[in-house]
């Protein structure tokens, strides 16, 4: 039997690498806005918390409001034409994901980025894998995480409970997603943020690869933080 009954997993950083294709649509709507571009490293830091606060953390400081929504929107339309040009699954994933399936593990995807970007990348990258796919939708109602609203519909939707649930992903935003949920985290190394980033946010398990991640999520193994 699997340790757990339901992975809801974060995407970017964790099951997909989006950064340069982040990057690359950061810099384009800058670009057209006469702004000045951010490195690879700039982005990766600037990710996590949705696409507004992207694109909030990436314009210079004092840009008025109208002309930052005009930013974000740029985004968005670049984003949706290019976010799978240089994006794909970390290596191991397919494989993590169908060997869960397989021991009959409940799985969703939860992440802020704009749900019509995560809904195709989903449905490209991992053709029935997941069972609740949830991108941002505060127009609706369900907040964006850290606050449990986003998981907590994807529990609704599967028809799943809290008991048997863990949540995945690689940043200090996981990390107080699953606080304000109360279930289990695990932190990835491999996504977005380091060691030490994971460590002050709190994590206290790390894995190193998605074979480690399957097995500390089958109940083979159990690490903690270092």
């Amino acid at each position: 039997m699997s340790a757990y009954a339901t992975a809801v997993f974060d995407l970017d950083g964790t099951l997909l690498n989006t950064l340069e294709d982040l990057h690359l649509s950061t810099n384009a709507a800058l670009a057209a806005h006469h702004m000045p571009p951010h490195s690879l490293d700039d982005v990766r830091r600037f990710v996590g918390n949705g696409i507004r606060k992207l694109i909030e953390r990436a314009v210079p400081a004092g840009t008025d409001a109208t002309e930052q929504e005009t930013v974000y929107q740029d985004f968005c339309a670049h984003y949706a034409a290019h976010c799978e040009d240089h994006t794909g699954p970390y290596p191991g994933v397919p494989e993590l994901l169908a060997h869960l399936r397989a021991a009959g593990v409940r799985l969703a995807v939860v992440s802020n980025k704009g749900d019509f970007a995560v809904q195709e990348l989903v449905a490209r990258q991992f053709p029935g894998a997941f069972d609740a796919v949830l991108g941002e939708n505060e127009a609706a109602g369900i907040r964006k995480k850290p606050a449990p609203d986003m998981v907590v519909a994807a529990l609704e939707r599967m028809g799943a409970a809290r008991d048997g649930l863990v949540y995945i992903g690689d940043s200090e935003v996981d990390v107080q997603t699953a606080a304000n949920v109360g279930c289990p985290c695990i932190s990835c190394t491999w996504g977005f943020r380091s060691v030490d980033d994971l460590l002050a946010a709190g994590a206290t398990t790390l894995v190193d690869t998605p074979a480690e991640l399957e097995r500390v999520l089958l109940g083979r193994t159990r690490k903690t933080a270092r």
